[in-house]
């Protein structure tokens, strides 16, 4: 009988042995694999962490033990030991599994993390708070894939390093990746403990030694592997963690069960922070995985679980497709271009302008902050500087772009993917925010193009600004077919493009971005019941272009549609600007929450955001013969 069928929760694994354990963690690379490559979702992390989890739970005792995973999308295995192996058919779809922790599935997860180098300041206070209570717990905390490059995590170690009395265990998977081979100082360091010959040979002859002697043997070895009286610190005594005060158990192995647990054990024995340092590999026991040297199958849409390759059936170009491109050509005619990303290289499409201008791209790990400033200070270096991140990654970075970036007046670019509404991640990787947040933002202009041709022109035309920041903001999904302008209005920033014009139209869609396409959905079906309409689309969304709103003024209904929250979107605007001069308003956007996992279209039909829908409020509203100008917010 499978092992798996037998493990309801974390405390049925205390009754195997170490050798069931072992075959136990095969089982579950083979769910894991099965699963996910049926449903898409990050398969390479969590292969890296079976045998680390295994023995978290087997030594701690979840959930009055916290278990904290940074970042959440290594989770899988926790998820499969306490209970929920059976919703994995379902991951990351509506309704189904999230591919993060969530605490609405169960009590073993305390905090949903899916924003990397956090869990360390949780942990730190959900420890300071059990100690206030008198109550004795520990907390662990699982930090990986890249997430102790962000300066957040060190701002967190700097304040656990003075409280000794701490009850926190960190565990540092380290797997010398985030999306890619991780970057920075900090990484040079682990990999040098991880790849000193001298340590492993070293480690190799005591170990080899004292396996001979009975009884005494392997407990000697486990003490000088383990804490500071161990040979790593004979070799690299100066140990970074050592120094900030931390107890240091490793490198170890983590892939081997039993030096997981032996440790895991001694760490749970110090009534203090203490670090465990584990070498694990990013795809582990899945060839397709660890052979793919993109980045170890980290994030994956549905492939075959045999071969790992990809089970759509054609592939299609996308906007970071179409962006990455763009970038290239950019960067042939203009030697000033230079690219920033965090820990994002080939999600964001720069790639292709790291193959072709090695010296002229900086990956500067999970750290949003710094990528801005240090934007910064390379355009008041004379260049020009685009930075490249999720659209909901930015929202750490907002006041660098406020304060370092726009009160400078430095010409700074940030290309953000994954705007809008976004899917199958869940709440926190919507890019929903980012015109409320940027809108705020003195001097800065924002372009959210409809197709490729518009995504080059906003580019160009981003790349040329000296002295405000520009943005570009544009979706995951594949390019839309092209939709060319059947006449435009005014110039560069303030040019409005009119997708439809019917005659005698009394009504205006403001359809941009990914919604300009919905917004001539919309137009179609007001069309069939006999409604003309004329269908804009403005080149940059910030600043209000004043075309759009005289184009406003000239009807009597104004549609808006966008992608963002209805919340300081540009519906929002141009409600004020035009209030009391004639037009009436009616805004369809996000409301002010978060937005719970599904497709894109799952999420988009629940919030009625669809041609259908908005084209039957809009007759709604004029059968009442009134027109509302809000929407929940």
């Amino acid at each position: 009988m499978s092992l798996l069928t037998k493990i309801g929760g974390p405390r049925d694994l205390r009754t195997l042995s170490r050798r069931q354990l072992t075959s136990l963690a095969a089982e579950i690379r083979g769910f894991l694999i099965n699963r996910v490559s049926r449903t898409g979702g990050h398969l390479g992390p969590n292969l890296g962490v079976v045998e680390l989890t295994l023995g978290i739970h087997r030594v701690f005792n979840s959930p009055h033990d916290p278990i904290i995973f940074d970042t959440g999308h290594q989770s899988y295995v926790h998820k499969i030991l306490t209970g929920r192996a059976e919703g994995f058919e379902h991951l990351r779809q509506r309704g189904g599994l999230s591919g993060y922790p969530s605490r609405s599935e169960s009590e073993h997860d305390w905090v949903e993390n899916s924003h990397a180098s956090t869990a360390l300041s949780w942990a730190e206070g959900l420890a300071k708070g059990f100690r206030l209570r008198g109550e004795e717990r520990t907390v662990v905390v699982v930090v990986g894939d890249g997430a102790l490059t962000g300066g957040m995590a060190w701002e967190a170690l700097n304040n656990i390093a003075t409280q000794p009395d701490l009850r926190i265990v960190i565990v540092v998977n380290d797997n010398g990746r985030s999306y890619t081979p991780t970057v920075g100082g900090l990484a040079k360091h682990l990999a040098g403990l991880r790849t000193d010959r001298r340590y492993e040979r070293a480690l190799s002859f005591i170990k080899n030694r004292l396996h001979r002697t009975p009884v005494l043997g392997r407990p000697v070895y486990d003490l000088l592997h383990g804490f500071k009286t161990g040979v790593k610190d004979v070799l690299a005594p100066q140990g970074m963690f050592s120094d900030l005060g931390l107890k240091y158990t490793g490198p170890i192995d983590g892939h081997d069960i039993r030096a997981v647990i032996g440790h895991l054990e001694q760490a749970r024995q110090f009534e203090g922070p203490v670090l465990v340092h584990a070498i694990t590999r990013k795809g582990k026991g899945f060839k397709a995985a660890e052979e793919y040297e993109k980045d170890q199958f980290h994030a994956i849409g549905r492939i075959d679980e045999v071969t790992g390759q990809p089970l759509s059936d054609a592939v299609q170009a996308t906007w970071t497709d179409a962006f990455g491109d763009a970038m290239v050509r950019i960067g042939e005619r203009r030697t000033d271009i230079v690219a920033i990303t965090a820990a994002m290289l080939h999600p964001t499409g720069l790639n292709r302008f790291a193959a072709a201008f090695p010296d002229r791209v900086f990956d500067v790990g999970i750290a949003e902050q710094h990528a801005v400033v240090s934007a910064a200070g390379l355009a008041r270096a004379g260049l020009h500087p685009i930075v490249a991140v999720y659209s909901t990654f930015l929202n750490r970075a907002f006041d660098q772009i406020l304060m370092d970036v726009a009160l400078h007046g430095e010409g700074v670019t940030f290309a953000l993917d994954r705007a809008g509404v976004t899917g199958s991640d869940g709440p926190s990787h919507n890019g929903v925010w980012d015109l409320s947040m940027l809108g705020l933002v003195p001097g800065i202009e924002v372009s959210a193009p409809r197709d490729q041709p518009r995504l080059v022109a906003a580019l160009e035309r981003a790349v040329t600004v000296r002295d405000a920041p520009t943005v570009l903001r544009y979706s995951k999904e594949r390019l839309p077919d092209e939709m060319p302008a059947v006449t435009s209005r005014g110039k560069g920033r303030d040019q409005v493009d009119l997708l439809r014009v019917d005659t005698d139209a009394s009504i205006l869609i403001v359809g941009y971005g990914q919604y300009a396409g919905i917004g001539l959905g919309v137009a179609e079906k007001l069309a069939a019941e006999g409604v003309p309409c004329t269908v804009a689309d403005p080149a940059w969304c910030i600043p209000l272009s004043p075309v759009l709103i005289r184009l406003a003024q000239e009807h009597e209904i104004v549609v808006s549609i966008e992608d963002n929250l209805v919340t300081g979107g540009l519906g929002e605007k141009l409600l004020a600007r035009i209030a009391g001069t004639g037009p009436q308003v009616l805004i369809f956007g996000i409301s002010r929450g978060f937005l719970a996992q599904g497709t894109r279209e799952e999420v988009l039909d629940g919030l009625g955001l669809t041609a259908r829908d908005i084209a039957r409020q809009v007759l709604e509203a004029m059968l009442r013969g009134r027109v509302e100008t809000t929407q929940p917010v």
